[in-house]
């Protein structure tokens, strides 16, 4: 059964309260929260101070997904907005293991982030240190994106990895998830799913949300 991270930038910020009442009585056991620069990525969604809010309407899981340049000079920043996952990007972390001292010295589970072209074997070397591995099934920056099929090969072999060094990290999928791959998203391995576009654009997100969990 997998953990399911509704990912709030697609929901309707007009309504962010109650897209937030919606996923806690619901059975998401994380919110997945994509902060985006404009320069790690072409997109700017939202910071510090919506995570704050959002904080206050939830017990959950705050899983931040930090596709920003330098996140190691916002570490603590984040852990006082409220996350309690702080997930970077391999490919913005020149001192990846410092920057996952940092996060642990905060109290937070720390998570690196994978872009599709970059292979399993960069974290070798870390997968023990590691809580979540975000493997990005589309390239990051916007939402409603077509799911890189070759995505399924990657769990396996990041699985394979992880049980070689009797590592305990979580396999997140963030992009593209809907109920027609969720199944052999776990199959191969994962534990967590992002799913944006899929629970919001639901006729009804709070079954949407028990289906994906139930795959």
């Amino acid at each position: 059964m997998a953990i399911i991270a509704p990912s709030l930038l697609a929901a309707d910020f007009l309504e962010l309260g109650k897209a937030c009442s919606m996923l806690n009585a619901s059975e998401a056991e994380w919110f997945h929260l994509d902060v985006m620069d404009g320069v790690f990525v072409p997109n700017i969604s939202y910071g510090i101070p919506i995570i704050e809010q959002i904080k206050k309407t939830t017990n959950k899981e705050m899983d931040v997904h930090l596709m920003i340049v330098q996140p190691e000079k916002y570490i603590a920043a984040f852990k006082q907005a409220g996350a309690t996952i702080l997930t970077v990007h391999y490919e913005a972390c020149p001192h990846l293991h410092s920057t996952i001292q940092q996060i642990k010295a905060e109290g937070m589970k720390a998570g690196v982030a994978l872009n599709p072209h970059t292979p399993i074997d960069v974290l070798k070397d870390l997968i023990f240190e590691i809580d979540v591995v975000c493997i990005m099934s589309v390239n990051p920056g916007f939402g409603g994106q077509k799911f890189i099929a070759h995505t399924y090969e990657k769990v396996k072999a990041l699985k394979q990895l992880i049980v070689q060094h009797n590592a305990s990290t979580l396999i997140e999928i963030d992009g593209g998830v809907t109920l027609e791959n969720a199944a052999k998203l776990v199959a191969a391995g994962a534990d967590v799913l992002v799913a944006g576009t899929t629970v919001f654009k639901a006729t009804d997100p709070i079954q949407m949300i028990a289906s994906l969990r139930n795959c």
